[in-house]
């Protein structure tokens, strides 16, 4: 299950040809197989596309240091593309936990393996290749045996995007654990492995002041908030049908407003807001509603879902377009016009070239280790 997929099992349903998606009821669930929800395909595909208008605006904000006298323009074009993309990392908390708690609950251990292994593999190898990259490129102080290290425990430069995989497999993990449990099941390795996630934190931090040794911060774990973003997701996308669409208008100036809020909390307290705040969280439930349980016209939904395949490798492998292609042509010196417009191009382009790849390595059948 990736970040973006909801199981091993098929997916999501989304919109009609009017401004709004009509909303429909969902048909129930062939004999023999599981509802295909296509809905979650497209919420795949927008959060993955949110990911990274967000990278880009951060390329903006970078530019001017994170201050607005070193350049307007570029500070609040990135301001505004990152206020509205903070819905993404929430909503792939939600989309786990409808996954493993409704979409697709875990048979066994066996299941659950294969899981972790369907995010954990990718992981590993990208972080690899960000590591080879930086090392090529020169663009890290510290040694990559250092960082190879370092990146057992938690995410590293220039890999920063990946560790939300550090959260989102041990969620994946204790989410399944429960299930098996009171399925009558004795998940004894899954329960080891939670128990290590829980307690590496503790033994680095005994061996550091035993023996000195500088230990490497650790990313593995998860805090309330991407638990209730979780339970809540599949609460929300289990429902049988969506808002009704005269009512789903009136989700769009929340949805406005908490981007507004988010953008000046961004600019006016601290950046960058936590994603356990509450302009993050009526943002991610109004975009939640907003897409859950709308129609897919038939003729989209190879597309659409051969897409949603594709987003958890154009995930892994926008970093590199945004640090070699976004970064050299942002300057802080763009006006709010020019910025605006350099932002959508940019945008636009980083989601093709890493869309094309994450579509062409599907085809040479390495998705299992590019994801």
């Amino acid at each position: 299950m990736t970040p973006y997929s909801a199981s091993a099992a098929p997916t999501e349903a989304a919109s009609s040809g009017s401004s709004l998606p009509t909303v429909h009821t969902v048909p129930a669930p062939r004999a023999g197989g599981r509802e295909h929800r296509h809905d979650i395909d497209l919420m795949r595909l927008i959060c993955s596309c949110a990911v990274i208008l967000g990278h880009v605006g951060g390329a903006f904000i970078s530019a001017v240091d994170r201050r607005e006298a070193n350049g307007p323009g570029a500070y609040w074009v990135g301001h505004i593309a990152d206020a509205a993309n903070q819905f993404a990392v929430p909503m792939f908390f939600a989309m786990a936990g409808w996954a493993v708690l409704v979409g697709a609950p875990p048979r066994d251990g066996r299941q659950v393996r294969q899981r972790i292994i369907r995010n954990g593999l990718p992981l590993v190898v990208w972080t690899g290749c960000y590591l080879a990259w930086a090392w090529l490129r020169g663009r890290n102080e510290d040694p990559v045996t250092d960082l190879a290290v370092d990146s057992v425990f938690g995410s590293v430069q220039p890999a920063y995007h990946l560790w939300f995989m550090y959260a989102y497999i041990p969620i994946v993990m204790a989410l399944s654990f429960a299930l098996l449990v009171k399925a009558g099941q004795r998940p004894w390795g899954l329960g080891a492995a939670l128990l290590a996630v829980a307690t590496v934190p503790t033994v680095l931090t005994t061996a550091r002041e035993v023996t000195g040794w500088e230990a490497p911060a650790v990313g593995w774990g998860f805090g309330t908030y991407s638990v209730v973003y979780a339970l809540l997701g599949a609460l929300l996308f289990a429902l049988p049908t969506g808002v009704p669409r005269r009512h789903r208008w009136l989700l769009v100036p929340v949805i406005l407003a908490a981007i507004a809020g988010c953008l000046w909390y961004d600019t006016q307290v601290k950046y960058v807001i936590p994603n356990a705040h509450l302009f993050v969280a009526v943002l991610s439930a109004c975009v939640l509603l907003l897409v859950s349980r709308v129609r897919i016209p038939e003729r989209l939904r190879p597309a659409l879902t051969k897409l949603a395949g594709a987003s958890l490798g154009a995930f892994m492998v926008h970093v590199v377009f945004v640090e070699e292609l976004v970064r050299p042509l942002v300057s802080a010196d763009l006006s709010g016009p020019v910025a605006a417009a350099l932002l959508v191009g940019l945008v636009l382009g980083t989601i093709v070239l890493s869309y094309a790849a994450s579509l062409l390595w599907g085809r040479l059948g390495l998705r299992r280790f590019l994801g």
